[in-house]
């Protein structure tokens, strides 16, 4: 038996273990007890990581569709197709018909080749990925307040945290490695503040539990720093050195009291002026956020709001502090960091700016395209308007993910050619043109990078089932456009090294121990822990006064109860491969809908019974789930159900800024399925 270290392929956390491979077949999955990150455990995916790998739904070879029906071709045939249908393409309706979706689930070294096939081979500035519909707001509202889009601090200082305060985020089910680690903290003593409209469970141990309404967290926060400064618990030293606009959010936050939030936040004000206190008081205070504060139209004014309340009382820019958001795929963090965005290349580095584009021109010898492309929510909006007719998706299920599906089902429809890789068969690659089958995290060599900011190897530890890596179909495929690119990941990893400057240090041979934390600006720097010491990598730090605004959709006479989603502990994202491992799927075989104890007695609801949600876009049968842990007026459901999908209900309004869906809120009805 062989062990191969390698990085978990499932959330954000970047857990270690061993694949265990028996004459090339993978067997099982030992933890590392040497990985930093995980010190040697794993929650319940990670235990199964190896089981999806070799399912018999595994795409094995390419397909191409004819006559409407998907036939197994060769390899030679498909990428002769993909390529042809492309220059067929650019030649017609040139470059800005092209977009590209790259993937979080790809290594770094796959996501720098296909952003720089799309910009160098196919010529189009229209790239992104899932951060899209995730953390784009992290990237957007940090990046105004800070100068960075990312975590501040690092995982080993959540144990010796005084104060944790968690907001739009359930790290037990969503983060469990993380979850413990905040266990660790409680043991030591931390004070716990929780914010959830369910009553997740950190709240359990919570000690204060604040239960208010999905969408008004900046009424929230506005009200937490009103009182921190008119109770003179700010850190005037940290905002007179450290930052900026002080006074212009002290203009907005003034009319912010607790008790005039009570209304918006269905929260005593006694609640908010304890949470502000123990926050501000305490010496090593963070917050741990996710998805619960960034998919909102709201979602970049929602961490502005956060990062205004760790400046105002310090509590950023140190050890044992800062901000943590709790990123949803093993490598969102890395394809941010590798340009697989409309408006950056690899570092962060502005597309806008021409030197870049110049030093960039020179590495890859071709002519770029200027100014920012398309978003991944406009790129739906364009393809139903016929401007857009090539979608090139890596690893990604839009129609699945994607909020209002049968907007995205339109959108989809409407191009001319859909290339879809993919390890299975999912929705969106139902609908494709051409799908080429992928290989998953165990079949490939590269690095990802989690949401302490921390590039880790990934090995290889089976050959492809394919017979191709995702790195070697976007290099075969650009060969035949006339555009040779070095396939090799540890070559990708030099080139991306060579031109991202807070990347510069990073090589295979650095990453084998436990990786490195960016910036790791030179070959001997030993990676940064802790960002924005001494000074914010925009120099000071910005307060932006942000206002409360309420959600797109509010409850009415016809939709009475606000929706919101989330995730389990035993599945993750689409379910496309946790729904596909016995153990996994025994627990939660399928979706459900959570509503209140006396909700569901006022309508009539039992435990189990089969009842129907409906939205503005579409219903949904799924079976009821009473508890008392859930907001009166409030119903959640998990996404993770391919056929009952949740996004049939989600809405597809976006925040302006980052356009990130607003999957947190919509309104809704629930009633009963007769018989």
């Amino acid at each position: 038996m062989a062990r191969v270290l390698t990085t978990c392929p499932y959330c954000g956390v970047g857990c270690g273990f061993y694949l265990e491979v028996v004459d090339g077949r993978l067997v099982g999955v030992i933890p590392s007890r040497s990985n930093s990150v995980s010190k040697g455990r794993l929650c319940v995916k990670g235990w199964h990581a190896h089981e999806p790998i070799q399912h018999p739904d595994r795409l094995r070879a390419p397909l191409i569709k004819k006559n409407g029906k998907f036939e197994e071709v060769s390899w030679d045939e498909a990428l002769e197709f993909v390529a042809g249908r492309l220059k067929e393409i650019k030649t017609k309706y040139g470059p800005e018909a092209f977009a590209v979706c790259t993937s979080a689930r790809c290594t770094n070294e796959e996501n720098y080749l296909m952003m720089k096939f799309a910009r160098a081979v196919l010529g189009t500035k229209n790239v992104d990925h899932c951060a899209r519909t995730c953390h784009a707001a992290t990237v957007s509202g940090l990046n105004q307040s800070f100068g960075s889009g990312a975590s501040t601090n690092s995982y080993d200082e959540l144990p010796f945290m005084d104060c944790i305060l968690i907001i739009g985020s359930n790290p037990t089910e969503a983060h469990p490695i993380v979850g413990w680690r905040v266990r660790s903290a409680i043991d030591n003593g931390a004070k716990i503040i929780v914010c959830d409209p369910r009553k997740i469970l950190p709240a359990e141990s919570a000690d204060i539990y604040i239960q208010h309404y999905p969408g008004t967290d900046i009424a929230l926060i506005n009200a937490m720093i009103n009182f921190i400064v008119t109770q003179n618990l700010h850190n005037k030293e940290f905002i007179e050195e450290r930052t900026e606009g002080f006074e212009q959010l002290w203009q907005v936050v003034k009319d912010y009291t607790p008790e005039s939030v009570e209304g918006i936040t269905g929260i005593k004000s006694s609640q908010i002026k304890q949470a502000a206190k123990l926050y501000a008081a305490s010496k090593r205070s963070c917050i741990m956020y996710s998805l619960g504060m960034t998919e909102h139209i709201v979602g970049t004014d929602n961490i502005i709001s956060m990062a205004n309340l760790a400046m105002v009382c310090g509590h950023v820019g140190k050890e044992f502090s800062g901000l943590y958001p709790m990123r949803g795929q093993n490598n969102v963090q890395g394809a941010c960091d590798m340009g697989a965005l409309p408006n950056v290349y690899s570092g962060y580095q502005s597309v806008a700016d021409e030197e870049v584009r110049d030093k960039f021109e020179k590495l890859w010898k071709v002519d770029l395209p200027s100014g920012t492309g398309l978003t991944l929510t406009d790129m739906m909006f364009k393809a139903i308007e016929g401007a857009l007719k090539c979608f090139y998706i890596i690893g990604e299920d839009q129609l699945r993910t994607d909020p209002d599906t049968h907007m995205i089902e339109r959108a989809l429809g409407s191009l001319d050619f859909l290339v879809v890789q993919e390890i299975f068969l999912s929705e969106t690659a139902k609908k494709a043109d051409v799908v080429l089958p992928g290989a998953s995290f165990a079949e490939k060599d590269g690095t990802f990078t989690c949401a302490e900011r921390r590039f880790q190897r990934v090995r290889k530890a089976i050959e492809p089932i394919s017979g191709k890596t995702d790195g070697d179909i976007i290099c075969e495929i650009s060969k035949r456009l006339g555009y040779v690119m070095e396939s090799d990941p540890k070559k990708v990893c030099d080139e991306m090294a060579s031109v991202s400057p807070i990347f510069a240090g990073v090589s295979f041979e650095r990453l084998e121990g436990n990786g490195l934390q960016w910036p790791v600006p030179s070959k001997d720097h030993p990676g940064t822990p802790v960002v924005h010491l001494g000074k914010f990598r925009r120099g000071a730090g910005k307060f932006i006064p942000v206002k409360n605004k309420p959600p797109a959709e509010v409850p009415d006479k016809e939709y009475p109860f606000v929706l919101s989603t989330g995730r389990l502990l035993f599945h993750y994202n689409t379910g496309t491969m946790t729904t596909r491992v016995a153990n996994l799927i025994r627990e939660y075989p399928r979706n459900f809908v959570q509503i209140n104890t006396t909700d569901a007695e006022r309508l009539d609801i039992k435990r189990r019974q089969k009842v129907k949600v409906k939205t503005r876009r579409g219903e949904l049968e799924v079976l009821a789930e009473i508890t008392d842990k859930i907001k009166m007026g409030v119903l959640w459901m998990p996404f993770h159900f391919s056929n009952e999908p949740t996004n049939v209900l989600t809405n597809s309004a976006f925040d302006p800024v980052c356009r990130t869906g607003e999957y947190k809120v919509c309104a809704a009805r629930i009633e009963k399925v007769e018989g």
